[in-house]
């Protein structure tokens, strides 16, 4: 397993690969066939996250195959800015083998050289397997944002996690 950050030119396998994390749980922001972003916009995204020193996305690679991703986006001003908010996602068939754990750990190195303090994520509070993840890499509770989803017509409350690095 080959962790790293992504390039420009990985945007339509990115793309593809949030397209499938869509399509194959309920626990990713976006329904199946919802993400409109083109393969364009997607590699721009990629460019201005790469050009933010506090913003990132590492990619998991198996094979020549992205298999899944975590992307800190770091605050816009100076009062956030040491501050990441984290979306992580990993293909079903990659799920309970540490690709997860490999994520988090390349993002807190790369977080301690670009002065990231605080980390931040979400997560539905019936996703358990995630809930584990988190605690196991140091995240808390914070909080509990109720009503915060609407998934199949009910709705659903989300933790709200952070780590202090």
């Amino acid at each position: 397993m080959l962790i790293r950050e992504i390039q420009a030119d990985e945007a339509d396998i990115f793309l593809n690969l949030k397209k499938q994390l869509d399509e194959e749980t309920e626990f990713m922001m976006l329904e199946p066939g919802e993400r409109k972003t083109t393969a364009e916009n997607q590699r721009r995204q990629i460019e201005r996250i790469r050009a933010s020193y506090n913003s990132t996305i590492i990619v998991a690679e198996s094979e020549g195959k992205l298999v899944g991703y975590i992307e800190a986006i770091g605050g816009y001003v100076t009062r956030n800015k040491h501050c990441a908010y984290l979306v992580i996602g990993v293909l079903q068939d990659y799920t309970r083998q540490g690709v997860g754990s490999m994520l988090f750990k390349e993002l807190f190195t790369w977080a301690e050289k670009h002065r990231i303090h605080r980390m931040e994520l979400t997560v539905l509070v019936h996703n358990h397997a995630a809930s584990v993840l988190y605690h196991r890499m140091g995240f808390e509770i914070e909080g509990l944002k109720q009503r915060s989803l609407r998934i199949n017509g009910k709705f659903v409350d989300e933790y709200y996690m952070a780590k202090l690095l």
